[in-house]
């Protein structure tokens, strides 16, 4: 699809390289440029230091990617850096404001270029660095996260939902842009915040109406007994969405479960154990061959030991 336009990535970490490799999974040819001696963070420095977990998000964020690693310090930085951008469509930008007047990346200097930009940011109305969980807790949907919890520590959600949703909003944005650029021939540049994102693509999930009412158990997170994870008799889990009406009565008759249709949508604990005692009492690859050739919305988490 976009075949033939070529990006520069000068972000790191999580939402920039996610919006990068977004773009190269749709044919663009994308550059990321890193510093020969810092790289990237995810690569070398700080979180690989501590988590080697880093490096390989690092190489499936940007296996596709074509790296450049230049000397950030070297007295033709300048010079390098616009013969790669010259004759891009779009780019993706992440850097400190000293850095970009050290690499000639400041706007008045990218005017010159008929392309499109998108530049990174935290947030527009707080004044302050943050990461995926700072974004999450600002704009209110940690407080789900914790809302049944009691203990005095609580792990976050694996999944950077934020940044996630982040990454997905620039490559959007920077599609924009490149539209806007080519059609009119001019510098299009815009600023995508990750606080304001989360916000926005998480808001109608819970919004003000549902966070004046105080509900915190939704069809999502375990609120009725079709929709939920019940673990097995030899210590895995089978994930259960049978919501609609067909899938449900198929369920409960291909496993003898006493819960009847009207009742799949009933919150109280005799529900849910009218269900797990009876996934309690099999194996995943019993549930498996019982459910083959089926439509359950029902499938099969292993636990990873």
């Amino acid at each position: 699809m976009l075949e033939g336009l070529k990006i520069i990535d000068f972000t790191h970490r999580l939402p920039g390289p996610l919006a990068g490799k977004i773009l190269s999974d749709l044919g663009a040819e994308v550059i990321k440029i890193e510093d020969i001696k810092h790289k990237d963070p995810f690569l070398s420095g700080m979180f690989s230091e501590f988590d080697r977990s880093f490096e390989n998000w690092y190489e499936e964020l940007n296996k596709n990617k074509k790296i450049v690693r230049l000397d950030f310090k070297s007295p033709d930085i300048k010079k390098q850096i616009r013969e790669l951008i010259d004759g891009s469509a779009g780019m993706i930008l992440s850097l400190g404001s000293k850095l970009k007047i050290n690499l000639g990346l400041t706007d008045e200097e990218l005017k010159e270029f008929p392309m499109a930009v998108v530049e990174l940011e935290a947030s527009s109305t707080h004044n302050k660095a943050m990461h995926d969980l700072n974004a999450l807790a600002i704009s209110g949907y940690l407080s789900l996260h914790v809302a049944q919890k009691e203990k005095q520590v609580v792990d976050p959600p694996f999944m950077p939902v934020a940044g996630i949703a982040f990454g997905q909003q620039v490559a959007t944005q920077l599609l924009a842009n490149m539209i806007e650029s080519m059609r009119k021939g001019i510098f299009v540049k815009s600023v995508s915040y990750l606080h304001d994102t989360a916000d926005n693509i998480l808001h109608p999930f819970w919004s003000k109406t549902l966070r004046d009412q105080k509900k915190t158990k939704f069809l999502h997170n375990g609120a009725y007994p079709c929709y939920s994870l019940y673990r097995t008799s030899d210590h895995h889990y089978v994930a259960v969405a049978a919501v609609e009406e067909k899938f449900w009565a198929d369920l409960i008759e291909t496993f003898s479960i006493d819960l009847p249709l009207e009742r799949r949508f009933e919150s109280s604990n005799d529900a849910f154990n009218a269900v797990s005692n009876v996934f309690a009492k099999l194996t995943a690859s019993e549930i498996e061959r019982r459910s083959q050739n089926k439509e359950l919305c029902l499938s099969i988490v292993r636990k990873v030991n």
